[in-house]
């Protein structure tokens, strides 16, 4: 390597193979026509990014090796008119022209490709990105706020899809991140309550900032639920999910158990109890630029929810932290410059 190569080199968070994590030194990039090149400085870290370092992915959803990162946010680089902006990037890759991207449902598109999961994700110095699928931000959206965009997206898009209605009652299974995104954007319907059902006691209080009306831990005497909303990601909160709800209910699952497990299932129960259960994959164009809109217009500021920051150097502690069950814990941020 020339000392030049030293210099314009980065590090980058990459799991070469289930189990094989850790800083490897990347070559500069550059632009080509239609692509942005952006400098990181957040990423955020969730459960599935464990998964992805384990190996627990469905393998038609990721590709080896890769640079972690799929919730992130960054400035752009470069000789771009937009050198110096924040901007926040749709990871899900649609074709554009396909059935299911034609139709806007753009997280179905034929060819499934995602940053931080089939491409390199942001965990990285620099990442490449079509120009098409970068959001400027305003100015006065903190780089906190912009970092939780893509977990945003995903809880918009589950109930825009559920057909959220003011005054209703609804239920939250999960106590993470996404769970309290739902919570916070459920707020901005006005439901009459908000019930979150959660694991960790110490995740009350966040919750309560989220907008919650109300944090339990136990499943007893909850039922009779508009919405119920399972963010938990395992399997027997589906089961907790299924019988919360009122007759002519709406079950929404957003949380993604591992792949393989299943949960038992009384279909006349569904069909005597007038059930809707929807799943919801991802995130739509739609739903991410409808969070943008929120974050530029004031309305939604999710930045509440990290507590913990740790430089890209300090990976390791990261994923500890991450794997770890203390009580209180939200976003866990990596600070890449």
């Amino acid at each position: 390597m020339t000392a030049q190569d030293t210099t314009t080199r980065h590090n980058g968070l990459m799991v070469s193979s289930p189990g094989d994590v850790g800083l490897q030194r990347r070559a500069p990039l550059a632009a080509a026509d239609g692509e942005l090149l952006v400098e990181p400085d957040l990423v955020g870290l969730c459960g599935t990014d464990l998964e992805i370092i384990d190996g627990l992915i469905d393998s038609a959803y990721i590709r080896y090796p890769l640079a972690l990162g799929h919730e992130w946010t960054g400035l752009v680089a470069g000789d771009s008119p937009l050198a110096g902006r924040r901007v926040v990037v749709e990871g899900i890759i649609g074709c554009g022209h396909c059935a299911r991207c034609s139709a806007g449902e753009t997280n179905l598109c034929e060819t499934y490709d995602e940053i931080g999961f089939t491409r390199d994700g942001a965990a990285t110095g620099e990442i490449v990105v079509p120009a098409r699928l970068a959001h400027r931000l305003d100015p006065a959206v903190s780089a906190e706020d912009a970092v939780l965009t893509e977990p945003s997206a995903v809880a918009c898009r589950g109930l825009t899809r559920a057909g959220v209605t003011p005054g209703c009652r609804a239920l939250v299974i999960g106590d993470g991140t996404i769970a309290l995104l739902a919570v916070a954007l459920l707020r901005l319907w006005s439901p009459a309550e908000i019930v979150v059902l959660g694991r960790r006691p110490g995740q009350a209080a966040l919750a309560a900032a989220a907008g919650a009306t109300r944090f339990v831990t136990e499943p007893a005497g909850l039922g009779g639920f508009d919405l119920v909303v399972e963010a938990a990601g395992v399997a027997e909160a589906t089961a907790s999910a299924l019988v919360a709800a009122r007759r002519g209910g709406t079950v929404l699952l957003l949380g993604l158990p591992p792949h393989g497990e299943t949960v038992a299932l009384a279909p006349d129960d569904v069909v005597n109890n007038d059930l809707a259960i929807l799943g919801s994959f991802g995130y739509t164009s739609r739903a991410w630029r409808d969070v943008v809109t929120l974050l530029n217009s004031g309305q939604f500021r999710p930045g509440f929810l990290v507590t913990h920051r740790f430089a890209l150097a300090d990976w390791e502690q990261a994923i500890a932290t991450l794997r770890g069950a203390q009580s209180s814990r939200g976003k866990i941020l990596l600070e890449v410059r």
